[in-house]
């Protein structure tokens, strides 16, 4: 079977059908995606050096993948008696064109990237800080965080106040303080009955050891000076759903959010070992098809490669279906407008598509809320989970790959 890269390859992401419609699409206001921030840790995960699954394929997500013009064959050498060796043919050998910063001339620049593992929150904000203030005015950043996290019900708030306060319950009012300090235009409905802000440091993510609370946790609210500018941001957690928060309290540019299931959903459980396999979430949007192989039991070697090919040829379909439809619908929110040019983002849009589809289609009804992602605003709804054109697709590439039994196509 053919392997395909996580790099953006315009063979296999660029598709022939739907590219005159992203060409002739232009929105009120475009923006470049140029900077990128990536962090990830979970306890025991799977990583290379200071790498881990989760920031690698992302990364690699975010990389151009070199045209064929960047690689040659090596030359084929004189042995001095009149005879020659061609050392490409059966070694499959290939020289690199070795540039200076070993870029393909033919392709716009890679976005820049920090990349940091197991950051203190002090650090993470310090670098968003730095992109942030040199950020273009044209520019948006994306922000991707893959971390566990802890939802803090109100109710337990309530009864650690009502019980005289506790060191966290202290901290939080302190908190709250400085935060009405430096955010003394919040609305009035983002405000609740005794005073706090509704959220924005109630739940949070861990970056690190859960005994040192202050420096490793990363709340909502510490995100929201940053959406001062455009923000693209990716938060794959079991608590990722506490950070939809964020929209409408922006403080100058709204931002784009794509939120992580609360629980991953594989028809084999052994799958859901985020130390050894990485977040599922972030493997649909980095490598869709296998991530759906990943998620109803299905390995490699138990795929034909002309059977697998074929069902690379259906989901290249559908996504240029979708991208037609984003391009020419005229009600896709500017948040998303205004990044579809970028071939990076607007992939990974469309891969968003299709594991929201998947997954509702996947798990049943009852259970589905915390088994599906969220995006915020919202996209239009020609393109919802339910739609003919995306629940389609889905039904077709689970039938080539004879698991539809899997599926609650009828429930739908």
């Amino acid at each position: 079977m053919d392997v395909r890269p996580l790099r953006y390859c315009g063979m296999f992401d660029s598709h022939p059908a739907s590219l005159p419609y992203v060409t002739r699409f232009h929105a009120k206001k475009v923006l470049k995606f140029q900077d990128a921030l990536l962090t990830s840790y979970h306890r025991n995960e799977v990583k290379f050096a200071e790498l881990t699954l989760d920031t690698f394929r992302m990364l690699q997500c975010l990389e151009w993948e070199p045209s064929e013009s960047f690689y040659q064959k090596r030359p084929v050498e004189s042995n001095g008696n009149g005879t020659s060796i061609d050392h490409s043919g059966a070694s499959g050998l290939i020289d690199i064109k070795l540039t200076a910063d070993m870029t393909d001339p033919s392709l716009t620049p890679n976005p820049r990237k920090a990349i940091l593992y197991r950051p203190s929150v002090a650090h993470l904000i310090a670098v968003m800080a730095t992109i942030s203030e040199e950020l273009p005015p044209d520019s948006v950043m994306l922000l991707y965080l893959s971390a566990s996290g802890k939802a803090s019900p109100s109710s337990n708030i309530a009864q650690m106040e009502s019980s005289g306060g506790s060191r966290k319950s202290s901290k939080n009012k302190v908190t709250f303080q400085f935060s009405q300090e430096q955010n003394s235009n919040m609305s009035e409905s983002s405000i609740n009955h005794k005073g706090e802000s509704s959220g924005y440091y109630d739940s949070c993510l861990w970056f690190g050891s859960r005994g040192h609370r202050g420096s490793n946790n990363l709340y909502p609210g510490d995100i929201i000076p940053f959406t001062r500018r455009p923000l693209f941001l990716i938060i794959d957690s079991d608590n990722s759903h506490a950070f939809k928060v964020l929209h409408g309290a922006e403080r100058g540019e709204p931002a784009a959010l794509l939120l992580s299931p609360l629980r991953p959903a594989f028809k084999n459980p052994s799958n859901a070992d985020l130390s050894q396999n990485g977040s599922q979430f972030t493997f649909f949007l980095t490598a869709p098809l296998p991530a759906f192989c990943q998620m109803v039991g299905l390995s490699s070697p138990d795929t034909d490669s002309d059977v697998y090919n074929d069902a690379e040829n259906i989901l290249s379909t559908a996504f240029a279906k979708w991208e037609v439809i984003l391009c020419t619908s005229t009600s896709v929110d500017i948040v998303w407008a205004q990044v579809l040019n970028d071939p990076f983002i607007r992939r990974l849009i469309l891969r968003f598509i299709f594991c929201q589809s998947v997954l509702l289609l996947f798990c049943p009804s009852e259970d589905s809320d915390q088994y599906l992602p969220a995006c915020l605003p919202h996209l239009p709804s020609s393109v919802s989970p339910n739609s003919e054109v995306v629940r389609s697709s889905v039904v077709r590439l689970a039938k080539h790959f004879r698991v539809a039994d899997y599926f609650h196509f009828d429930d739908m």
